[in-house]
């Protein structure tokens, strides 16, 4: 499963969601037709399988940011260090994300499955940034859910802008200059 997962996120990314093939995938991970089958009934669920895998490294580098920081200070440069991007990996996730979203839109039953998927994230998101108000000692928004909606928002247009003009915004800046205040102004 996991050869498969690697060359779809590469074929996603190059392809497009709609220009990738089962075939491609097949052939860049040295397996059958029958090998996806037994384990994806298709693309979007080999999709899916990829988001879930994706949220759960980023959600373990933001909670072992969050929880190896002692002072506000570091914790906001432990979380835009875990957010600094991760070079081809994290534009190749942003790619196919991105485009798959916008299939998402355009198929309402695909939106539910994304957006149950994106709940799932801003739930374990959510209880991140209750640690990171206990840690810095200050009460959180009571709407955490919300938050995690605008954090999640910021990076993603962050990583946007820096992929589109990489010579004149830095992987990390933008998150380093507002999420403090994204966070502060929450609790």
């Amino acid at each position: 499963m996991a050869k498969l997962q690697a060359a779809a996120l590469d074929v996603f990314a190059e392809h497009g969601f709609h220009g990738a093939s089962i075939e491609e995938i097949c052939t860049r991970a040295g397996l059958s037709r029958g090998a996806f089958y037994s384990n994806f009934e298709d693309k979007e669920a080999l999709f899916f399988a990829l988001f879930d895998e994706h949220a759960d490294r980023e959600v373990a580098r933001l909670d072992a940011a969050v929880s190896g920081a002692a002072t506000i200070d570091e914790v906001l440069d432990a979380l835009v260090g875990a957010w600094k991007g991760h070079g081809d990996e994290e534009r190749s996730w942003f790619l196919a994300s991105t485009e798959f979203t916008v299939h998402a839109i355009r198929h309402p039953a695909t939106a539910r499955r994304l957006a149950e998927h994106d709940r799932r994230l801003r739930d374990r998101l959510s209880e991140l940034l209750a640690v990171f108000f206990e840690r810095v000692g200050r009460e959180g928004p009571a709407d955490l859910d919300m938050l995690a909606r605008c954090v999640i928002a910021l990076h993603e247009g962050a990583l946007m802008q820096t992929l589109v003009e990489p010579g004149e915004l830095r992987p990390g800046e933008l998150q380093r200059r507002f999420l403090p205040a994204v966070l502060l102004a929450g609790g």
